[in-house]
């Protein structure tokens, strides 16, 4: 299968392509900078195609032809302070590329069958309650809420023309050193105090991190996205998240034992002081919701990393040297 992809060399494309490459697909990777993806070394011998998903190019004519469409063209939402221009740059960088993927879907001679399209949690919006959210869940109202509602409505419509669209909410990837993990190990490794929860705990009062956070494992989101790839049956929102969601103090408890030697603190620095350090991407971090993946289960996916203390393990506990085998014990020669 040829699969064309956005945002091929961010933490969830570079591991998507690897297991492409592992099975026998020829990925193409679409990248502004494509002359630095080519010198990755895990990115040798892969076809890597100059342009911008947010403008139409010449780009469109390497997408025609392609089985399949993975689109994973987004402004990471940790990369800079949040300010009017960086949430134009996330929403077009989302939006924008959308739309143009689609537009050359519809353009092709030979267009794909199916277009993989990201989205996020953050369409439910912070939620205050322990509803479970499935895919039938409301939108919320939040800047980021809205931002997924366009960013989602951007690839409807391709149905019409023959074209099979599921779309991954993911939550928030755990993996080692990037994304929200990369942002909170090095608080928890080396900040006195640390090892806290963040967020719910109102503007001035100690945060107790009561909020639910939606996770997931890198490994099991790469496996969604494949899934939602071969599953003839896989369309619409599907919820990447693992099972077992869990409140953010259990979370930071977690992670405090397996990337820290510090202790545990029940409390950790009020919402207004988080806003302080972080801006207005702390929201993203203070607030959660209860995301569950209905149909991922329903499609029969098996999650490598159900539970939050596993996942974490394998990130920060390197898999242990087999044990050295014993020296064969030497012949004792007879006395003499």
């Amino acid at each position: 299968m040829k699969v064309f992809l956005t945002g091929g060399s961010g933490s969830i494309g570079r591991q998507i392509v690897a297991r492409l490459v592992a099975r026998g697909d020829e990925p193409v990777i679409l990248s502004r900078r494509a002359d630095a993806v080519r010198r990755i070394r895990d990115m040798r011998g892969i076809e890597v195609v100059q342009g911008d998903p947010a403008v139409p190019g010449a780009w469109e004519m390497a997408l025609d032809g392609c089985d399949a469409v993975i689109n994973l063209a987004g402004q990471n939402l940790f990369a800079e302070r949040w300010n009017p221009e960086v949430k134009n740059k996330i929403r077009d960088s989302r939006v924008l590329s959308t739309h143009n993927v689609a537009t050359a879907i519809r353009r092709a001679k030979n267009p794909p069958r199916v277009l993989v399209q990201a989205s996020a949690t953050g369409i439910y919006g912070p939620r205050t309650d322990d509803v479970e959210l499935t895919e039938e869940s409301p939108s919320g109202t939040d800047f980021l809420a809205v931002v997924c509602r366009e960013w989602e409505d951007a690839a409807s419509g391709l149905d019409s023309v023959g074209v099979r669209v599921p779309i991954i909410r993911t939550g928030v990837v755990l993996a080692n050193g990037e994304g929200a993990l990369g942002a909170m190990t090095p608080i928890f490794k080396y900040l006195p105090g640390g090892a806290a929860p963040v967020g719910s705990g109102g503007k001035l009062s100690p945060a107790r991190g009561m909020q639910w956070f939606s996770w997931i494992h890198l490994n099991d989101i790469v496996g969604i996205y494949l899934m939602a790839l071969d599953h003839t049956s896989a369309t619409g929102p599907i919820n990447g998240t693992s099972p077992n969601p869990v409140r953010f103090t259990e979370f930071a408890r977690a992670l405090t034992r397996v990337a820290t030697f510090l202790p545990f603190i029940p409390f950790g620095p009020p919402d207004a002081v988080l806003k302080l350090i972080l801006g207005e991407v702390a929201e993203v971090v203070a607030t959660g919701s209860k995301v569950m993946p209905k149909k991922a289960t329903q499609l029969g996916y098996k999650f490598e990393y159900p539970l939050v203390g596993d996942a974490l393990k394998a990130i920060f506990s390197p898999p242990k040297a087999p044990a050295p085998k014993p020296a064969p014990k030497p012949l004792h020669a007879g006395h003499h």
